[in-house]
């Protein structure tokens, strides 16, 4: 290498270090680990206007769902899918009782999202989401999207019980 090849290398700006992943930025391939079980995350559905994520994550057979917000403090939510149906998005009820446990709504909204990987739904979009709550602290929640439903049920998940094992 000549004399002018080394000065100019010398002089050359380091690359800056890559950011580590956060929960809110992993996507497909990544790997997770949810109050002690290990998954891979297979899909991604983002709303950008609420600052939530919806993981899809997926260990051996099982596939779970992982929901993430951001307000406050980070918000975590872990649900398995449920088999069930609605007529209409207009005629959501307020309650709904689920094998003996009343859900109430809690909170209803509407904004685009975009996908990645394995999704509930195949392309991104308006959708609208209904979340529930029952007086013993299960969550459930409803999606819908190109005028299909997807019903989740499940449980509220500490922060410390989160972590990003590998990014890629």
């Amino acid at each position: 290498m000549s004399l002018f090849g080394r000065i100019k290398n010398l002089l050359k700006q380091p690359e800056p270090p890559k950011p580590e992943k956060s929960i809110l930025t992993v996507g497909p391939g990544d790997v997770i680990e949810v109050s002690l079980v290990t998954y891979q995350v297979t899909g991604r559905t983002r709303n950008s206007q609420r600052n939530a994520v919806l993981l899809t994550l997926q260990d051996g057979n099982t596939v779970r769902y992982l929901h993430i917000e951001e307000r406050e403090r980070t918000v975590y939510a872990l649900y398995e899918p449920i088999d069930g149906r609605l007529d209409s998005f207009n005629e959501v009820p307020t309650t709904i009782e689920l094998d003996g446990t009343a859900y109430h709504l809690q909170e209803q909204y509407a904004g685009r999202v975009t996908v990645a990987g394995k999704t509930p739904f195949s392309s991104g979009g308006e959708q609208y989401v209904w979340q529930f709550q029952s007086d013993d602290r299960k969550l459930l929640r409803i999606e819908w999207q190109d005028g299909r439903f997807m019903l989740y049920e499940g449980t509220a998940v500490l922060p410390a019980d989160v972590q990003v094992l590998r990014g890629s």
